[in-house]
Protein backbone atom coordinates (compact mmCIF):
# COMPACT_ATOMS: atom_id res chain seq x y z
CA UNK A 1 0.00 0.00 0.00
CA UNK A 2 1.28 3.17 -1.12
CA UNK A 3 1.51 6.67 0.98
CA UNK A 4 -1.67 7.76 -0.33
CA UNK A 5 -3.71 4.67 -0.44
CA UNK A 6 -3.08 4.64 3.50
CA UNK A 7 -3.89 8.46 3.70
CA UNK A 8 -7.48 7.76 1.55
CA UNK A 9 -8.25 4.59 4.34
CA UNK A 10 -7.73 7.22 7.25
CA UNK A 11 -9.49 9.45 6.18
CA UNK A 12 -12.48 7.98 4.27
CA UNK A 13 -15.11 6.82 6.04
CA UNK A 14 -17.47 5.59 3.32
CA UNK A 15 -16.70 4.26 -0.51
CA UNK A 16 -18.90 3.58 -2.87
CA UNK A 17 -17.87 1.92 -5.93
CA UNK A 18 -20.16 1.51 -8.78
CA UNK A 19 -23.46 0.18 -6.65
CA UNK A 20 -26.09 -0.99 -8.40
CA UNK A 21 -29.19 -2.52 -7.54
CA UNK A 22 -32.42 -3.77 -9.14
CA UNK A 23 -35.69 -5.41 -8.14
CA UNK A 24 -38.29 -7.46 -9.75
CA UNK A 25 -42.07 -5.93 -10.31
CA UNK A 26 -44.36 -8.96 -11.32
CA UNK A 27 -42.51 -9.63 -14.66
CA UNK A 28 -40.67 -6.27 -14.74
CA UNK A 29 -37.22 -5.84 -13.36
CA UNK A 30 -36.79 -2.05 -12.12
CA UNK A 31 -33.10 -0.32 -11.83
CA UNK A 32 -32.74 1.81 -9.10
CA UNK A 33 -29.04 1.83 -8.82
CA UNK A 34 -27.39 2.24 -11.68
CA UNK A 35 -23.34 2.41 -11.32
CA UNK A 36 -23.64 4.99 -8.02
CA UNK A 37 -20.09 6.09 -6.45
CA UNK A 38 -19.08 8.29 -3.96
CA UNK A 39 -16.68 8.88 -0.68
CA UNK A 40 -17.58 10.07 2.68
CA UNK A 41 -14.45 11.66 4.88
CA UNK A 42 -14.43 12.13 8.20
CA UNK A 43 -16.21 14.94 9.84
CA UNK A 44 -18.14 15.64 6.57
CA UNK A 45 -21.68 15.84 6.50
CA UNK A 46 -23.39 15.02 2.95
CA UNK A 47 -26.63 15.92 1.88
CA UNK A 48 -28.02 13.32 -0.25
CA UNK A 49 -31.54 14.70 -2.37
CA UNK A 50 -34.00 13.17 -4.94
CA UNK A 51 -37.41 12.69 -6.01
CA UNK A 52 -39.15 10.46 -4.00
CA UNK A 53 -38.69 6.66 -5.34
CA UNK A 54 -35.09 7.20 -6.54
CA UNK A 55 -33.68 4.92 -4.22
CA UNK A 56 -32.30 6.96 -1.02
CA UNK A 57 -33.41 4.26 1.34
CA UNK A 58 -32.12 1.67 -0.95
CA UNK A 59 -28.39 3.80 -1.23
CA UNK A 60 -28.51 4.28 3.08
CA UNK A 61 -29.43 0.40 3.23
CA UNK A 62 -26.16 -0.88 1.34
CA UNK A 63 -23.95 1.59 2.73
CA UNK A 64 -25.32 0.46 6.05
CA UNK A 65 -25.06 -3.32 5.52
CA UNK A 66 -28.53 -3.75 5.83
CA UNK A 67 -28.84 -5.12 2.17
CA UNK A 68 -26.23 -6.42 -0.13
CA UNK A 69 -25.81 -4.77 -4.08
CA UNK A 70 -26.16 -6.48 -7.22
CA UNK A 71 -23.44 -5.32 -8.37
CA UNK A 72 -20.40 -2.92 -6.72
CA UNK A 73 -18.37 -2.46 -3.64
CA UNK A 74 -18.85 -1.06 0.09
CA UNK A 75 -15.53 -0.16 1.61
CA UNK A 76 -16.34 0.73 5.37
CA UNK A 77 -12.70 2.67 6.76
CA UNK A 78 -10.69 0.80 4.31
CA UNK A 79 -12.16 -2.59 3.94
CA UNK A 80 -14.18 -4.03 1.30
CA UNK A 81 -17.47 -5.45 2.44
CA UNK A 82 -18.13 -7.97 -0.60
CA UNK A 83 -17.06 -11.35 1.04
CA UNK A 84 -18.16 -10.59 4.45
CA UNK A 85 -20.42 -12.99 5.53
CA UNK A 86 -23.89 -12.00 7.67
CA UNK A 87 -21.69 -12.04 11.05
CA UNK A 88 -19.02 -10.12 10.21
CA UNK A 89 -21.38 -7.56 8.49
CA UNK A 90 -23.57 -7.26 11.86
CA UNK A 91 -20.16 -6.60 13.38
CA UNK A 92 -19.03 -4.25 11.44
CA UNK A 93 -22.33 -2.53 11.31
CA UNK A 94 -22.24 -1.84 15.40
CA UNK A 95 -19.04 -1.59 15.43
CA UNK A 96 -18.97 1.56 13.02
CA UNK A 97 -22.41 2.45 11.68
CA UNK A 98 -24.83 4.63 13.91
CA UNK A 99 -28.49 4.69 11.68
CA UNK A 100 -31.38 7.75 12.50
CA UNK A 101 -34.71 7.48 11.29
CA UNK A 102 -37.65 10.08 10.44
CA UNK A 103 -39.68 8.15 13.10
CA UNK A 104 -37.45 8.15 16.94
CA UNK A 105 -37.76 4.36 17.69
CA UNK A 106 -37.52 5.17 21.00
CA UNK A 107 -38.46 2.01 23.69
CA UNK A 108 -41.20 3.93 25.21
CA UNK A 109 -40.58 2.14 28.95
CA UNK A 110 -36.85 3.48 29.19
CA UNK A 111 -35.70 6.80 29.91
CA UNK A 112 -33.69 9.25 27.40
CA UNK A 113 -30.62 8.07 29.41
CA UNK A 114 -31.72 4.36 29.31
CA UNK A 115 -32.25 4.50 26.04
CA UNK A 116 -28.37 5.29 25.28
CA UNK A 117 -27.40 3.29 27.88
CA UNK A 118 -28.89 0.39 26.52
CA UNK A 119 -27.00 -0.34 23.29
CA UNK A 120 -23.91 0.20 24.92
CA UNK A 121 -24.56 -2.39 27.78
CA UNK A 122 -25.75 -5.02 24.47
CA UNK A 123 -21.76 -3.96 23.03
CA UNK A 124 -20.13 -5.06 26.45
CA UNK A 125 -19.32 -1.36 27.47
CA UNK A 126 -19.36 -1.52 31.61
CA UNK A 127 -22.50 0.15 32.88
CA UNK A 128 -20.57 3.36 34.57
CA UNK A 129 -18.79 4.01 31.45
CA UNK A 130 -22.16 3.84 29.63
CA UNK A 131 -23.91 6.10 31.67
CA UNK A 132 -21.03 8.69 31.43
CA UNK A 133 -21.31 8.62 27.79
CA UNK A 134 -25.26 8.71 27.70
CA UNK A 135 -25.09 11.78 29.41
CA UNK A 136 -22.17 13.63 27.75
CA UNK A 137 -24.19 13.24 24.53
CA UNK A 138 -27.23 14.33 25.86
CA UNK A 139 -25.61 17.27 27.16
CA UNK A 140 -24.03 17.97 23.62
CA UNK A 141 -27.70 17.60 22.17
CA UNK A 142 -29.11 20.42 24.89
CA UNK A 143 -30.85 17.64 26.87
CA UNK A 144 -29.20 17.51 30.06
CA UNK A 145 -32.22 18.45 32.09
CA UNK A 146 -34.34 15.88 30.33
CA UNK A 147 -31.81 12.59 31.22
CA UNK A 148 -34.97 11.09 33.54
CA UNK A 149 -37.99 11.74 31.04
CA UNK A 150 -39.53 9.30 29.11
CA UNK A 151 -40.35 9.57 25.44
CA UNK A 152 -44.07 10.34 25.73
CA UNK A 153 -42.49 13.40 28.28
CA UNK A 154 -40.43 14.60 25.63
CA UNK A 155 -41.60 17.12 22.40
CA UNK A 156 -41.05 15.60 19.12
CA UNK A 157 -37.55 17.73 18.99
CA UNK A 158 -36.49 16.07 22.11
CA UNK A 159 -37.32 12.38 20.92
CA UNK A 160 -35.08 12.88 17.70
CA UNK A 161 -32.31 14.30 19.32
CA UNK A 162 -32.52 11.41 21.61
CA UNK A 163 -32.20 9.13 18.96
CA UNK A 164 -29.50 10.86 17.36
CA UNK A 165 -27.78 10.34 20.78
CA UNK A 166 -28.25 7.09 20.57
CA UNK A 167 -27.34 6.39 16.80
CA UNK A 168 -23.78 7.03 18.20
CA UNK A 169 -23.83 5.73 21.46
CA UNK A 170 -21.10 3.30 20.88
CA UNK A 171 -18.67 6.09 18.69
CA UNK A 172 -19.48 4.68 15.05
CA UNK A 173 -17.20 6.32 12.18
CA UNK A 174 -20.40 6.61 10.06
CA UNK A 175 -23.76 8.01 10.22
CA UNK A 176 -26.65 7.33 8.02
CA UNK A 177 -29.64 9.55 8.57
CA UNK A 178 -32.85 8.98 6.71
CA UNK A 179 -35.36 11.96 6.63
CA UNK A 180 -34.45 12.94 10.08
CA UNK A 181 -36.26 15.80 10.86
CA UNK A 182 -39.02 15.16 8.17
CA UNK A 183 -41.78 14.77 10.70
CA UNK A 184 -40.65 17.93 12.53
CA UNK A 185 -42.39 21.38 12.10
CA UNK A 186 -39.82 23.66 10.36
CA UNK A 187 -38.15 25.37 13.50
CA UNK A 188 -37.66 22.68 15.59
CA UNK A 189 -36.02 20.45 12.40
CA UNK A 190 -33.87 23.52 11.62
CA UNK A 191 -32.96 23.17 15.64
CA UNK A 192 -32.69 19.35 14.89
CA UNK A 193 -30.64 19.60 12.05
CA UNK A 194 -28.44 21.72 13.97
CA UNK A 195 -27.45 19.86 16.72
CA UNK A 196 -26.94 16.76 14.75
CA UNK A 197 -24.37 18.75 12.19
CA UNK A 198 -22.64 19.97 15.80
CA UNK A 199 -22.34 15.89 16.62
CA UNK A 200 -20.74 15.03 13.58
CA UNK A 201 -17.80 17.51 13.72
CA UNK A 202 -17.52 16.46 17.66
CA UNK A 203 -17.53 13.29 16.92
CA UNK A 204 -15.43 13.41 13.65
CA UNK A 205 -18.43 11.23 11.76
CA UNK A 206 -18.60 10.61 8.23
CA UNK A 207 -22.63 11.45 7.73
CA UNK A 208 -25.15 10.78 5.07
CA UNK A 209 -28.17 12.89 5.72
CA UNK A 210 -31.13 12.57 3.13
CA UNK A 211 -33.85 15.21 2.89
CA UNK A 212 -36.00 16.89 0.77
CA UNK A 213 -35.23 20.07 2.58
CA UNK A 214 -32.65 21.93 0.28
CA UNK A 215 -32.33 24.63 2.64
CA UNK A 216 -30.94 22.11 5.32
CA UNK A 217 -28.74 20.44 2.50
CA UNK A 218 -27.06 23.89 1.47
CA UNK A 219 -25.68 24.17 5.01
CA UNK A 220 -23.69 20.57 4.76
CA UNK A 221 -20.33 20.24 3.11
CA UNK A 222 -21.77 18.39 0.14
CA UNK A 223 -24.82 17.65 -1.60
CA UNK A 224 -25.44 14.44 -4.14
CA UNK A 225 -28.66 13.87 -5.92
CA UNK A 226 -29.51 10.43 -6.85
CA UNK A 227 -30.78 10.29 -10.72
CA UNK A 228 -31.38 7.88 -12.79
CA UNK A 229 -29.15 5.48 -10.71
CA UNK A 230 -26.16 7.23 -10.45
CA UNK A 231 -25.10 10.02 -7.76
CA UNK A 232 -24.03 13.47 -8.86
CA UNK A 233 -21.82 15.88 -7.44
CA UNK A 234 -23.53 19.16 -7.14
CA UNK A 235 -21.99 22.48 -7.12
CA UNK A 236 -21.56 24.53 -4.12
CA UNK A 237 -24.73 26.82 -3.61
Amino acid sequence: MNKYENSLQQTTVLSLRAISRRFQQGSREITVLDGASTDIGEAQAVALIGPSGAGKSTLLHIAGLLEKPDQGEVWIRGQNCAQLNDGERTRLRRKHIGFVYQFHQLLPEFTALENILLPQLINGKARSEGLDRARYLLSLMGLENRLDHRPAELSGGEQQRVAIARSIANQPRLLLADEPTGNLDPSTAERVFDQMLEVVRTEKLGAIIATHNHALAEQMDRTVMLENGKLLDLPPQ
